[in-house]
């Protein structure tokens, strides 16, 4: 990689794993990019539960109604989750630590993803979060954000094009509505 910025545009989110293990060097390499991540008042109330059992990652791809398939098909799935009552930041804390292990990973040649759990729904109305939390023995006041999947890639993405990067948003000094 040459530089953050080179990674930063080739990160993409993939979906579609090799079914081959991660290694144990490179588990720990993206928990430990989680938890050098900054908190708001240096809280550090995450918590990242790592699960590789085809089991327990089948269902959890089950948490929601769709869009958690990635789940089932990982070599890792980390739960990322913070004690709701130690953060007013919770979900800041809790974004910042799930993209620094994806970019983390991406670094690594290991492609991941995104699973949104806070909000969401099962098939059956059951809140995603509920869920997650009752397979994986949350204590109530932590709370799961997301699940970030990790594998190596079975499929191929191409990098973002700087050319088409949305500079109509960005808005210098006010927000100037005509630029929209």
């Amino acid at each position: 990689m040459n530089s953050l910025h080179d990674l930063l545009a080739i990160r993409r989110s993939i979906r579609q794993y090799k079914n081959e293990p991660l290694t144990p060097e490179e588990v720990k390499t993206i928990l430990e990019a989680g938890l050098l991540s900054p908190t708001g008042k240096n809280c550090r109330a995450w918590h990242f539960i790592a699960v590789d059992n085809p089991e327990m990652l089948q269902r959890l791809s089950e948490c929601k109604a769709s869009g958690a398939g990635p789940v089932a098909r990982c070599a890792l799935a980390v739960v990322v989750a913070v004690d709701i009552t130690a953060s007013t930041t919770w979900v800041e804390d809790a974004s910042i630590a799930a993209a620094y292990m994806m970019l983390q990973a991406r670094d690594l040649g290991i492609g991941s993803c995104w699973i949104e759990v806070n909000a969401r729904l099962a098939a059956d109305g059951t809140p995603a979060e509920d869920i997650v939390s009752e397979l994986l023995g949350l204590p109530e006041q932590i709370q799961p954000l997301c699940i970030v999947t990790f594998g190596y890639p079975d499929e191929d993405r191409k990098p973002q094009n700087t050319d088409k990067l949305l500079w109509e948003r960005v808005h210098l000094g006010t927000f100037r509505p005509e630029q929209c």
